[in-house]
Formats: C-alpha cells, sequence, structure tokens
C-alpha cells in the first residue's frame, strides 16, 4: 500500500489515519527516520532513539550561532 502526503511551506507533513493506527501513533509520540539505500524508514521512535538523540545534543553546539540560524532558515 503506498499513502502520501502533502509537505506545507513549512516543510511539514501529516501522517496518514492508516499509519498513525499502524504504528500505534498517538499526539505527542515522536517518530523517527531512518536511510538506507536511498529509502527512507519512518517508524514510531524508541525510548533508546531519544536517549542516543539526548546524548548527541550537546555535540551539536558548535552549529548553534545566530549565522547557521540565518545560513540554514530555509531548509
Amino acid at each position: 500500500m503506498t499513502l502520501t502526503s502533502k509537505l506545507t511551506q513549512k516543510y511539514q507533513a501529516t501522517v496518514p489515519e492508516e499509519i498513525r493506527r499502524f504504528l500505534k501513533l498517538k499526539g505527542g509520540d515522536r517518530i523517527a527516520f531512518e536511510i538506507e539505500n536511498k529509502v527512507v524508514t519512518l517508524r514510531k521512535a524508541s525510548h533508546l532513539d531519544m536517549e542516543l538523540a539526548k546524548s548527541l545534543s550537546d555535540t551539536l553546539s558548535e552549529w548553534n550561532s545566530p549565522f547557521d540560524e540565518e545560513a540554514y532558515r530555509d531548509l
């Protein structure tokens, strides 16, 4: 089954109802995207995904400046 969703001007998309039900998603849940061999997979994020993201966040501060915000704002 292939389902589609349209991107907004802010690059946001609605997860179709069938996918939300299948993944048992509810408001506030996190989702994870994986890229492998030019294929993107969407899944419900696990506790381990969140812990990894949290542990990496402090290492990315070098890209957290007003100059970076200006450069990447429209991406």
